[in-house]
């Protein structure tokens, strides 16, 4: 049996909250849980659109994490 472990080169998720902070807050949080898989933000996009059925913003971001680059 072949034991392989292979290191994600490129990651991207999505999140969104109803406030920035709340945003921030999430976006940090996944920051720091994919520093563990040698993960760093590499891009970030972000809107903001009015939600009807909640009558507030809506705040949605993309983050692109690439593999940590190797710095000497």
């Amino acid at each position: 049996m072949e034991f392989r472990l292979d290191l994600l080169e490129t990651k991207i998720e999505f999140y969104e909250a109803f406030t920035l902070q709340e945003l921030e807050a999430k976006i940090a949080q996944q920051i720091d849980n994919n520093k563990a898989l040698m993960l760093e933000p590499a891009a970030v996009q972000h809107q903001a659109v009015f939600h009807p059925l909640h009558e507030k913003m809506l705040y949605t971001a993309c983050v692109h994490y690439k593999l940590r680059s190797s710095r000497s």
